[in-house]
């Protein structure tokens, strides 16, 4: 199966090709451009480069959330777009799902735990291990306090492996932890690639954002509304 992989969910920009598991090729982009302006023609470049047509790709997949509302739309979109165009399946995956695909650099058995800096002291999370090679989800994706998040790690005993655009904050909140690589920590297109092998075929018109929550427009409309 030859997948191509969109990441838009953060700063960085990233755009994948994946066969049955193995990485074709990769391309990131984290210069400060919008998301609108790279990520389709990252795709386009990355096809000629390794010679394939679009035709020839048998799924898309990108991270459907959470993260920047932005950013994620803009993944979804074109996505959808091109499922559409080219009339194949399209497959959305958690962005946390797919960094704790980084994970498994820290060896089987290993707690991840995988932040995206959510703001308000939050962060978006879920927690994962390595079994056989690959992450299992422990938990479910959320947005929680830093405070809870580092209660739980504590209560878990292990020493976390922290991936994400969020893993500093929770270094910094709980030294013990073990910061990933910077080239592990952000998130990729393989790893969302690599969680969309096992999902199942959806069309372009099912793919949908997830949030988590309320955007901040949305917050302070419905702060406004209580006031009333």
């Amino acid at each position: 199966m030859l997948i191509l992989a969109m990441e838009s969910t953060a700063k960085a920009a990233s755009v994948a090709l994946v066969r049955d598991g193995a990485l074709v090729a990769q391309s990131t982009q984290c210069s400060g451009l919008t998301h609108s302006r790279t990520l389709l023609p990252m795709a386009e470049d990355l096809l000629k480069n390794a010679g394939v047509k679009l035709a020839e790709v048998d799924r898309f997949a990108v991270a459907h959330g959470p993260g920047s509302f932005t950013g994620v739309r803009i993944g979804v979109a074109a996505v959808k777009g091109l499922a559409w165009a080219a009339e194949k399946p399209a497959v959305g995956v958690s962005t946390l799902e797919a960094m704790a695909w980084h994970g498994v650099a820290a060896g089987e058995g290993s707690l991840i735990c995988c932040a995206m800096d959510a703001r308000r002291n939050q962060v978006y999370n879920a927690l994962f291990e390595i079994r056989n090679g690959k992450p299992v989800r422990l938990t479910e994706d959320r947005a929680i306090s830093l405070d809870d998040l580092m209660a739980g790690l504590k209560a878990d005993g292990r020493t976390p492996f922290l991936v994400g655009d969020g893993a500093h904050l929770c270094k910094a909140a709980m030294d013990s932890a073990m910061l990933a690589p910077e080239n592990l920590r952000m998130q990729s297109a393989w790893g969302v690639a690599m969680a969309a092998m096992d999902k199942p075929d959806a069309s372009g018109a099912a793919l949908q954002p997830v949030y988590l929550r309320l955007s901040q427009a949305e917050r302070e409309r419905q702060a406004r509304l209580n006031e009333q």
